[in-house]
């Protein structure tokens, strides 16, 4: 399970450390794609076959099924750690998640998410004060 928030910069290369902590979880090779809010997902291997495995029961005769279909695969990539600990993202994910130079590497249970600093504060200053309405409407008792 990944969690946690770390900050780190991206380079001019679109090099980004990993955290450290990540980075085992994540193994030798992992896969990089597009998210939800433009936001970028970091699978370990096993989490990303599940998730193809997801895709793969979705009807194909849905547009919306297509759409983010073609949004997730379009954009995975896989990927390995430099020596350093960093990724190379490549440059057509650097533009979708607007990433420049602070970045949030956030953990969120079976994925990281990689988010420009900016989008990520305003991501959190939208939902704080909406936390426990969030929550309420999430659990039953």
């Amino acid at each position: 399970m990944f969690m946690g928030e770390f900050h780190h910069n991206i380079d001019e290369k679109g090099r980004l450390i990993i955290p450290s902590k990540f980075r085992n979880e994540l193994g030798s090779k992992f896969i990089l794609t597009r998210g939800i809010e433009k936001c970028l997902f970091v699978y370990s291997i096993d989490e990303w076959n599940n998730m193809i495995e997801k895709l793969k029961e979705l009807p194909f005769t849905k547009k919306n099924a297509r759409t983010f279909m073609r949004m997730i695969m379009s954009g995975a990539t896989e990927c390995e750690l430099d020596s350093n600990g960093r990724i190379n993202i490549p440059n057509p994910l650097v533009s979708y998640a607007s990433l420049e130079k602070e970045c949030v590497v956030i953990g969120v249970n079976e994925r990281l998410e990689i988010w420009s600093n900016d989008k990520f504060d305003e991501f959190f200053n939208e939902n704080i004060d909406n936390f426990d309405e969030i929550a309420e409407n999430l659990f039953n008792e």
